[in-house]
């Protein structure tokens, strides 16, 4: 970041809230109209924040390459021969001929093409921006604000009174806020995943079945499956069992229940096992065959090699991965732990470590209370509530995910962005009172 990121920016941090203003009314009622600006504006802070810890703290990483190694040499290219430049952002990645080698030959993560689609969402924010890296920043942080917004928004239609406490888990966490609001690939994928829950969430909570929202859940599922497969593979679990529960609960006969149980499973369990299948086969390392030697391998790379390779001492361990299902399965548990609740006090080592673990003190604390008050109900009345299902599956499962395939508290302070708000959703409709579940 240089001085045409202090001229350009300001211009489209005042233009972008403008817009804002203008579209307040639009999509916000009374109840919610006082969080809609400072969520924007935390995620603008958030953005701009990242940039200069990058910068000034790190010396560099993936959000210089997406951008000053990466769409700046797009953006260039539009600047020489519009017909050039258009040619780079539709290439495959790895493609050097017909006249873009000069400029794809710069670009550090070409071959790569979950980083190549960031890097050319990047670009195509340059073209307004003049390959400004913080105004750039800023429509990430309003891509992301949009996806949180419309998470939030459908959360507070269906448990009004809740609206501070869900505007918080949505809007305000501390970590969500920094590592989900830059040029960074967990930016896009966790924006994605919130506007494909409200997507899910209006076409069966609310019954609109539109072509608006079975576009958001095309459009948003293959943004994140073009960038973090995983991601996708974990809303669908979390979203095939919490369609097969609010369906099955909707049915008051006993009888009816009983008889139609096996057509519902088979309808969307096995529904949402056959679309994993399929998305897997894309790429044959979320195989189930082949999902548990990905995770030994990721885990070890990021804490042996990425580690050693940039001098990182942040890394950890939860015991010895061997690449089969068990020794996933036996390290489940921590890896939960991990992801939701670590860094431990006595594990910083960092600044941002001291950060990620008062927050994570703040979470433990919070769920100890939740679930040993004394007006506590029993855990199997969740069968009986989808919402707090979807919730807290999509959470443990990927929280178990990141937890035992990253070894790396760095690292996993950036992967572990999208459990955050969906716990948090969790732990807020728990705690409804008098009745911790009603809406």
């Amino acid at each position: 970041m240089g001085l045409q990121d202090l001229i350009v920016t300001p211009f489209y941090f005042a233009i972008l809230l403008m817009l804002a203003y203008i579209i307040r009314p639009a999509v916000t009622s009374p109840q919610t109209k006082p969080y809609f600006i400072p969520g924007l504006l935390g995620k603008f802070v958030g953005a701009l924040a990242l940039g200069l810890i990058y910068q000034f703290y790190y010396g560099g990483g993936d959000t210089f390459t997406f951008h000053t190694h990466g769409s700046r040499w797009i953006w260039q290219a539009f600047i020489d021969s519009p017909l050039t430049g258009l040619k780079l952002l539709l290439s495959p990645a790895g493609t050097y001929d017909g006249g873009i080698y000069q400029y794809s030959s710069k670009i550090w993560m070409y071959r790569d093409e979950a980083s190549l689609f960031v890097i050319k969402i990047t670009a195509f924010f340059d073209l307004f921006t003049g390959a400004t890296y913080s105004a750039t920043a800023l429509f990430f942080a309003t891509f992301a604000f949009s996806g949180h917004w419309a998470m939030f928004s459908v959360f507070q239609k269906m448990y009004p009174h809740r609206t501070k406490h869900l505007a918080i888990a949505c809007l305000f966490i501390p970590s969500v806020v920094f590592w989900g609001s830059g040029i960074l690939k967990d930016t896009i994928t966790l924006a994605a995943l919130c506007w494909m829950t409200y997507a899910l969430l209006r076409m069966t909570i609310f019954n609109k079945v539109t072509l608006i929202n079975l576009f958001l859940i095309l459009f948003m599922g293959w943004m994140i499956f073009a960038i973090k497969i995983y991601i996708l593979l974990c809303f669908l679990i979390a979203a095939s069992v919490f369609l097969y529960f609010q369906y099955i609960s909707a049915i008051r006969n006993p009888l009816f229940k009983i008889a139609l149980a096996p057509l519902l499973i088979t309808i969307f369990l096995g529904g949402g096992w056959l679309a994993m299948e399929k998305i897997a086969a894309e790429d044959s390392r979320y195989a189930l065959d082949n999902i548990a030697q990905t995770a030994m391998v990721t885990a070890y790379d990021i804490r042996y090699g990425w580690g050693a390779r940039h001098g990182d001492n942040s890394g950890y361990t939860l015991g010895e991965l061997d690449g089969s299902i068990g020794s996933l399965i036996k390290l489940a548990p921590q890896g939960v732990i991990v992801t939701l609740f670590r860094p431990w006090p006595w594990e910083i080592k960092n600044p941002l470590m001291l950060l990620a673990a008062l927050e994570s003190l703040i979470l433990l604390i919070t769920t100890i209370y939740i679930f040993t008050r004394k007006n506590r109900f029993p855990i199997f009345s969740l069968l009986k509530h989808p919402i707090l299902i979807f919730c807290l599956s999509f959470a443990v499962l990927f929280a178990f995910a990141v937890g035992v395939s990253t070894y790396n508290f760095g690292t996993l302070m950036r992967y572990k962005i999208p459990v955050m708000p969906f716990y948090a959703l969790f732990l807020v409709l728990l705690s409804n009172r008098p009745n911790p579940l009603a809406k």
